[in-house]
């Protein structure tokens, strides 16, 4: 296995992952919240779903799925289209109300790109730096594996987030 295969394999957890998360609930409980502070599921496939895409679509020099597929327009959100929900206060976590089948069919978009791009890739393409900001200079391997794993992380806090839930 090559370091390509690995992430896609990885990349392909995500979504069986989200869609656990979300089918069945219905709006409300997908933007339920444990507090006023807490994240609510929608918002955490959303901007998993956001973070994947933009930064995928940055390395792979292509217009982000957001904009291009016209999904911006469809969730029909409060912010600005390059928003992600990085530095999201919590009234504008709130502000994130869509159902199952968005949040879902979002993130599918964005992983069939992300499968695209990553199927196009070789081992040399994986230490060309792609952000010089950083000491040391972060390379599109690690950039791959820093979205893999926030995408890994916002998925599994939004099946807890739905266990609590389904508790109550």
């Amino acid at each position: 296995m090559d370091a390509k295969d690995i992430l896609l394999d990885g990349y392909g957890r995500i979504p069986p992952l989200v869609h656990a998360a979300v089918d069945g609930l219905d709006e409300d409980a997908l933007s339920a919240r444990f507090d006023p502070g807490a994240n609510s599921i929608a918002w955490l496939v959303w901007h998993l779903a956001r973070v994947q895409d933009d930064h995928v679509s940055d390395v792979a020099g292509h217009e982000q799925t957001w904009t291009a597929d016209g999904w911006a327009e469809r969730f029909a959100l409060a912010f600005g289209p390059s928003e992600t929900g990085y530095g999201f206060d919590a009234d504008q976590v709130g502000q994130v109300r869509v159902g199952a089948e968005l949040l879902t069919g979002y993130l599918d978009a964005v992983q069939a790109r992300t499968v695209d791009f990553l199927g196009g890739l070789s081992e040399a393409d994986l230490d060309r730096v792609v952000d010089d900001a950083w000491d040391p200079p972060v390379t599109l391997g690690v950039r791959l594996v820093s979205v893999l794993d926030d995408d890994l992380e916002h998925a599994a806090q939004a099946a807890f987030v739905r266990g609590v839930l389904e508790r109550r």
